[in-house]
């Protein structure tokens, strides 16, 4: 007999065909629920057969029973054909007592909202949420085929080959589902189905529940043969706990036994027990994921996948075409340490490129050509000194310091002097201390940087923020020497007297500033007064004359006073720019060099909105990782407002710190946006340049491959550093005069509040240089299709673009040549985190004022950067290692 409908062949006499559900007779017996409600039949064993709903019942003019499949904990679940679809589903009803509990409702419409999130091969799919009657049920895909538990209690244990096979598909449904947030709890045999076809289904994501919202008693659901210790002790659930429980089920499919026969949990069985010729890998992989405390099983699912023999899940997907996780990156890769010997010789690299830079920067660093004699504090006492000299001994209510790098000097001497020494005398304007005192706090009041120089961040007192405004400020410039260079004081802006006419006053006496600044005022004969003083002024007086360390350069010498107190001295060179007409001028390679960076921002901050706003849509940005990331930003952004600004007690605190937030808020969302750009292209098409990214941000600070990363980056740090202080002494080897010095430290010079100030906001532009790096390598190597092409045109055009400034182009041109293609080396080859890890290296190696000699008042500040660079290479040392032997033969032989 066949089917009218379908043409099935029907074996057995039935009213409704088992394929298309259609009738098998003339007469008319199905019914509309939504219509008219079937009345339970009399009997117990037909109800008990059939259910609430017998074959042939159509729901809701959409869907036609065709028989109850099963009862469970969350009610019964029919088969059912969707009429509308043409498809066989799985329609799951909770009982009718529990219908009116708004509870057990609220969990069911719950189990929808966390199912339909998931979508993978190994996920029984959920389709749609419907009521009938006050009866809600879900449609689901319906399984053709029989549940891991039943395999197994009718064949045993299943073989090796296929077992693995079931083993990694479970994993990659499990880790689907642990991506959206998403727990199973209740993952047993049972629960798994195999179709006719093969293909593994994950069931029953009835007791699921989002990571966050599991608590209380719900942390106990689930099946207790099949908890995790943590589980069943009422503790968190986490991805660990269903880890566990794959880990039961991975015995079950391996020995064809239950793991644990009774309550008593107390010891964990080998597999070997059970099977002698199981695989030992799988064997470590079943007694890793059935550990006692959590944190030593597996991570995730997919390192569990990784370490199952044999396979590669990463390259399985992206030969699928398919974008893996970042959970699936992360687990990629070698789980190995580097062989002892290797990790010696890499850090035996980083020491000895960091000794030779230190060495090298005694004639190549401006701060060790300069005789930086006094520390800051005996700096401001003299500065002290000075004033009162002068007659301003008023304690201020606040005082600020710091030191800059005298561009216009450099750039002078540079200009004019050709020699092979012009950079042996540098204390005339080459460094300078600056000391400003005030009746008031000083609150700066933007975050504009100082024409001469640039302050460390916004909020940060400058020579110029807040204005020489408020009577009674002063401020003073010192030459390393502590010798004066400039001298102003803001006279009062209301006279203090009650006659008539003014009371008389002496003459200026200028003895006391001719003294601070070390010069003698015999030799230095009365001019013409050319400078308009930066504060009111009653008399004004000028010299000229020259210094004993630039005989060659004239000099003039400006001063004013008001009511026979001085308040204006400068020594005026002729490198001395007048700010208030003329600004400052950047060189034709600066202009372009300013240019095309802003090009190259806007451009990246245009394509990466773009491209962050279409991965959000399409829903494959890594926004676990990009908050991750954006959150350490804004960290390190507050640690350095805290260490690094000005504070003042006073309400312009309150506006210097919504300044402070919002910039703190633009770095974040900035590294958010482009992280979520990029990531997921690299994800899909180059993923090996995360990996070790991923596992750090996943919180691996303990894994070998972040160690190794870290520790290349280290290596590439120091010696790119090395390698640009050895080029240059090249010019001058080739007959040149040698290039300016190199600027180094400013603020670190003013102890650790500055260092830790310092180093926190460098880390946005460490994390940003390296992504923006990858971003367009990554844009090269799928423009120019050959990963060999996009490198070498990435080297030339950052040699290019950075060169553009240079002062001796042949040899920074072939370091840069070298530096970038070692920066593209080490992307390719090691990834993204080496290249973020080199960055914080070089910052840590070019910003402190490191010095071999002990005898110098900044030796303990050389010191601290010494130790935080030698922290970081042992750390990368000793995780690469991966728990093997620091010393020993047996290491080494490895």
């Amino acid at each position: 007999m066949r089917c009218p409908s379908c043409q099935a062949e029907l074996r057995d006499p039935a009213r409704f065909c088992p394929q298309c559900a259609a009738p098998l007779d003339a007469a008319p017996l199905t019914q509309t629920i939504a219509a008219t409600r079937r009345k339970p039949p009399s009997s117990s064993s037909a109800s008990s057969d059939e259910g609430r709903f017998p074959a042939g019942t159509t729901l809701g003019e959409r869907y036609r029973v065709l028989g109850l499949l099963g009862r469970g904990g969350m009610g019964e679940v029919y088969r059912a054909m969707d009429l509308k679809l043409n498809q066989s589903v799985a329609l799951k009803f909770l009982p009718e007592a529990t219908v009116r509990d708004p509870r057990r409702l609220e969990r069911f419409h719950g189990e929808v909202r966390i199912s339909r999130q998931v979508s993978h091969a190994n996920v029984c799919r959920v389709f749609d949420l419907g009521e009938i009657e006050g009866s809600p049920f879900i449609s689901m895909e319906y399984v053709d085929g029989e549940d891991l538990g039943s395999l197994l209690r009718r064949i045993g244990r299943l073989p090796g080959d296929k077992a693995v096979e079931i083993a990694r598909k479970l994993c990659a449904g499990l880790a689907a589902a642990h991506a959206k947030g998403v727990l199973h709890r209740d993952l047993k045999p049972a629960n798994i189905m195999i179709d006719g076809r093969g293909q593994v289904l994950i069931m029953d994501i009835g007791l699921a529940a989002i990571a966050e919202q599991v608590e209380g008693a719900e942390v106990r659901n689930g099946t207790p043969a099949y908890m995790a210790p943590e589980q069943l002790a009422g503790r968190e659930v986490t991805e660990r706990s269903d880890i566990y429980a794959l880990g039961l089920v991975l015995y079950e499919m391996f020995t064809g036994q239950r793991a644990f026969l009774t309550a008593d949990r107390r010891i964990t069985p080998s597999a070997t027990s059970a099977v002698k010729d199981i695989d030992p890998a799988i064997e470590r992989v079943i007694a890793r994921c059935l550990e006692v405390e959590p944190a030593k099983r597996p991570q995730s699912a997919l390192a569990l996948a990784r370490m199952l023999p044999g396979g590669d899940p990463l390259a399985e997907a992206l030969a699928a075409g398919e974008t893996p996780s970042p959970e699936m990156v992360a687990a990629s890769g070698t789980t190995e340490g580097l062989r002892p010997l290797v990790a010696w010789v890499l850090l035996a690299g980083v020491i000895v490129s960091v000794t030779a830079a230190i060495l090298l920067s005694a004639q190549s660093m401006l701060y060790r050509r300069v005789p930086l004699e006094k520390p800051p504090d005996e700096l401001a006492g003299h500065a002290r000194e000075i004033l009162q000299s002068v007659g301003y001994s008023e304690p201020p209510a606040d005082t600020a310091m710091g030191f800059y790098e005298g561009k216009d000097f450099l750039r002078y001497i540079a200009q004019h002097d050709k020699s092979k020494t012009r950079w042996n005398n540098l204390e005339t304007g080459a460094f300078v201390f600056w000391y400003r005192g005030s009746p008031r706090p000083l609150a700066a009041q933007s975050s504009s940087f100082s024409s001469s120089s640039h302050a460390p961040m916004s909020g940060a007192v400058w020579t110029d923020d807040p204005p020489l405004e408020v009577s009674g400020m002063t401020l003073l410039r010192l030459n390393p020497l502590g010798r004066l260079t400039q001298f102003i004081a803001v006279p009062p802006q209301v006279e203090k007297w009650a006659g008539a006419e003014l009371p008389p006053h002496g003459a200026p006496d200028w003895a006391p500033l001719f003294s601070a600044a070390g010069l003698d005022p015999s030799k230095w004969p009365p001019a013409q007064p050319m400078w308009t003083p930066p504060v009111y002024s009653d008399a004004r007086a000028a010299w000229t004359g020259t210094l004993v360390e630039r005989p060659d350069i004239p000099v003039r010498i400006e001063a004013a006073a008001y009511r026979g107190k001085p308040v204006y001295f400068e020594l005026i060179g002729p490198w001395t720019r007048p700010e208030r007409m003329q600004p400052y001028e950047p060189t034709a390679g600066e202009r372009v060099f300013l240019v095309i960076c802003i090009v190259l921002f806007l451009s990246v901050l245009v394509a990466g909105v773009m491209l962050a706003r279409r991965n959000l849509l399409l829903g494959r940005g890594d926004r676990r990782g990009a908050s991750r990331l954006a959150a350490f930003v804004f960290a390190a952004w507050a640690v350095a407002v805290f260490f690094g600004v000005h504070h003042v007690p006073n309400f312009d605190e309150f506006g210097l710190f919504i300044g402070c937030l919002l910039v703190g808020l633009f770095d974040s969302c900035l590294i958010w946006v482009l992280y979520t750009a990029l990531e997921p292209y690299v994800r899909r098409r180059w993923p090996a340049t995360l990996v070790s990214w991923s596992r750090l941000l996943a919180g691996g600070f303990r894994d070998p491959l972040v160690g190794r990363d870290v520790l290349a980056g280290c290596l590439l740090g120091a010696f790119s550093i090395a390698l640009q202080r050895l080029g240059w002494f090249v010019p001058a080897w080739l007959g040149y005069p040698p290039t300016q010095p190199y600027s180094g430290p400013q603020w670190q010079f003013l102890g650790a509040r500055t260092i830790l100030a310092d180093i926190t906001v460098s880390l946005p532009p460490v994390l940003v240089v390296p992504l923006a790096v990858l971003f367009v390598l990554f844009l090269l190597r799928a423009l120019l299709r050959k990963e060999w092409a996009a490198a070498v045109a990435f080297v030339l055009l950052f040699t290019v673009l950075l060169s553009a400034s240079s002062q001796f182009a042949p040899v920074d041109l072939v370091t840069g040549l070298i530096y970038w293609g070692l920066i593209v080396l080490l992307l390719i080859r090691f990834g993204l985190l080496a290249v973020v890890a080199q960055g914080f290296f070089n910052v840590l190696l070019s910003n402190f004022p490191l010095t071999t000699q002990g005898s110098a008042w900044y030796a303990g500040i050389s010191l601290a950067g010494i130790l935080l660079m030698a922290a970081m290479a042992f750390y990368g040392f000793y995780t690469s290692l991966g728990g093997r032997p620091v010393f020993g033969g047996a290491g080494f032989e490895e």
